[in-house]
């Protein structure tokens, strides 16, 4: 199991270490090695939000995730994104930024540090819209009860999440985003409008990718649930059947875009991050490429391993946790805050969850053998 899910991920790794080896010398394998590791521990709360995503998928679509999201987390967010962005700040032609990219390191550096407050701006929206739907809906299981019930219940306002995502955009925009220091220079500029349009932008598409994902998502639980119902799908005409497939195939599809804009939105901090060790944008692009992979397989084998139903709080510790990095990408359009950190708080969130999973699941089969005991002696056993 372990090897079947893992094993492209150990042959990229050694593949990767090799290539690096090869063009860089042990410098470039040093660097390629701590930026995988950078990027596993930024984005392991990712790989458990993407489980529970994708959990709801069929094993073709898993595996278009494992191939083609890969391709996309690769080369789209790790070296094309970074392009783009230089492109669109600097208003260079792609020719030109490719070049600046390629051959002037310390520019290209500079450019894109330079578009960090748009790129937080618009990263630390969408994840916060993660954050505030989960954590104003109403759940079943709770993790910390005495701050989950009374925000579900302020969860019935429907635009409440919308609200209060615009209100932070707000505070953000009129504190940290007034006096932004210049990179590699002294002064300050005033990002205030930039981090406005770029944050609403953030908004605008969780709202469109995950309503349309949400949207073709109930209709096909509820084709399922006629299907499962009193006979009356028995009553719809064969040439319906394609119809449902596709259906689902449309569900599948906007959760698959769902998944590479979550993605993309983890990716911002790592890509930042990454200029403190290397500018080299190949030696980052393969450094970052080879940590996503370890995602994408770890996303995988939660799923394949039903872990998310096993310890059922893992899933509220990633959504703090993308909570926690949703404020703290807001934070560092002004002050910069170390990977360390960053990571840390992820990692102590999710670990704390597992572990309130296992004492839930523990006294809960301590409950059961109570029960189990009481029943044999009131049956005379």
């Amino acid at each position: 199991m372990l090897l079947k899910t893992f094993g492209w991920s150990f042959a990229i790794t050694a593949a990767g270490l090799a290539l690096a080896g090869v063009l860089w010398g042990w410098q470039g394998l040093a660097v390629v090695a701590i930026l995988s590791v950078l990027e596993i521990s930024l984005s392991f709360d990712n790989a458990v939000i993407n489980a529970g995503i994708l959990r709801k998928m069929n094993p073709f679509w898993q595996r278009i995730f494992l191939t083609v999201g890969i391709l996309i987390a690769v080369f789209g967010m790790r070296l094309v994104f970074p392009v783009v962005i230089v492109a669109i700040t600097a208003k260079l032609g792609p020719i030109e930024a490719v070049k600046v990219a390629v051959q002037d390191h310390d520019r290209y550096e500079q450019l894109v540090t330079g578009a960090h407050p748009a790129i937080a701006a618009f990263g630390g929206m969408f994840l916060l819209m993660i954050f505030l739907d989960f954590i104003f809906e109403d759940r079943d299981i709770k993790w910390l009860a005495w701050l989950e019930k009374p925000l579900a219940r302020l969860g019935k306002l429907e635009t409440l999440s919308i609200v209060v995502a615009l209100v932070v955009l707000l505070i953000a925009a009129t504190t940290v985003a007034t006096s932004v220091p210049v990179h590699g220079g002294e002064g300050t500029v005033d990002k205030a409008s930039t981090v406005l349009l770029a944050g609403i932008g953030g908004l605008v598409t969780y709202l469109i990718v995950g309503g349309i994902s949400g949207f073709f998502e109930d209709r096909l639980e509820a084709d399922e649930e006629d299907e499962d119902g009193d006979g009356v799908q028995d009553a719809v005409p064969a040439k319906q059947g394609p119809s449902v497939v596709g259906l689902a195939g449309k569900a599948a599809f906007f959760m698959f875009l769902y998944l590479e804009v979550i993605d993309a939105s983890f990716s911002f901090d790592g890509v930042i991050g990454a200029f403190a060790i290397t500018n080299d944008i190949f030696e980052m692009a393969l450094g970052l490429g080879v940590g996503a992979m370890y995602i994408r397989s770890l996303t995988v084998f939660l799923v394949r391993k039903g872990t998310l139903d096993d310890y059922v709080y893992l899933e509220h510790g990633a959504h703090y946790a993308i909570g926690a990095l949703a404020v703290i990408l807001l934070i560092t359009i002004k002050h910069e805050i170390n990977d360390v950190i960053t990571g840390l708080v992820g990692v102590v969130l999710i670990g704390l969850s597992f572990l309130s999973s296992v004492v839930r699941n523990r006294r809960e089969a301590a409950e059961g053998d109570g029960a189990g005991s009481k029943a044999e002696v009131s049956s005379g056993v």
